[in-house]
């Protein structure tokens, strides 16, 4: 299973666990989730810089659902749950968090925890980002992406690997565990230019000090990023 989720780039089903291994899927479903847990590396890093810094947003669209599960509060965001990223343009590694809010309290938050005093910051023109220390925009209303050093291409291109494997193999990330597939793509992110070996091994020391039970995964269920999908126990 480890290998499985680690040489399949937009992520390895429950399903396909389950033949591969001849496991039930149930027992598929459990063992994927705990080997996100041991991605799970928010903790230790600490970005020197520069860094990109954007937000995105998983859920389906308004416009798909059935109508009795609209929410009728307009489009875009509406009804999906928002994702913060960083990425460290020296060493390639990325880190992101689900949020409850995009508001400067909580987006700055998020950055100052990952960062120095001395990391130069960039981000497109939320306003949620301005006040940030050493910190450059682009402004991507205008039409414009690249300004000098400043622009978001490097996190923007791990939120297209991320959707892809959300649109493509998994189709469902339930609220209450979105975390987990979001370090699931970010930890393979930051293992990535390792050989295979080595990329196991990671994930095998990111068990150490960490215990995920059933009764944790399976308890007081919250409402799903609505869309549909299968991957769900």
């Amino acid at each position: 299973a480890m290998y499985l989720m680690s040489t399949n780039l937009k992520g390895v089903s429950s399903m396909k666990i389950h033949r591969d291994l001849e496991v039930s899927q149930p027992t598929a479903w459990f063992m994927v989730h705990r080997i996100r847990e041991a991605w799970d590396t928010s903790k230790e890093k600490s970005f020197r810089g520069p860094v990109e810094v954007d937000e995105t947003y998983m859920g389906g669209k308004e416009k798909n659902k059935h109508n009795s599960k609209k929410l009728k509060a307009g489009r875009g965001p509406v009804g999906k749950a928002a994702v913060v990223g960083i990425k460290d343009r020296d060493t390639n590694a990325v880190s992101a968090s689900v949020v409850k809010s995009t508001d400067g309290p909580t987006l700055q938050g998020f950055v100052l925890d990952q960062t120095g005093p001395r990391t130069r910051v960039f981000t497109d023109e939320h306003g949620a980002y301005r006040g940030l220390p050493n910190h450059q925009t682009v402004k991507h209303s205008v039409g414009e992406y690249v300004d000098g050093m400043a622009h978001t291409n490097g996190i923007e291109s791990f939120w297209s690997v991320l959707k892809r494997g959300y649109q493509g193999t998994y189709h469902k990330m339930s609220a209450k565990h979105l975390q987990r597939y979001v370090n699931e793509f970010s930890g393979r992110h930051n293992v990535r230019s390792r050989d295979t070996l080595e990329q196991m091994a990671a994930i095998a020391r990111g068990f150490t000090g960490k215990r995920l039970r059933l009764s944790d995964l399976t308890a007081s269920p919250e409402r799903s990023v609505p869309q549909a999908g299968s991957d769900v126990f």
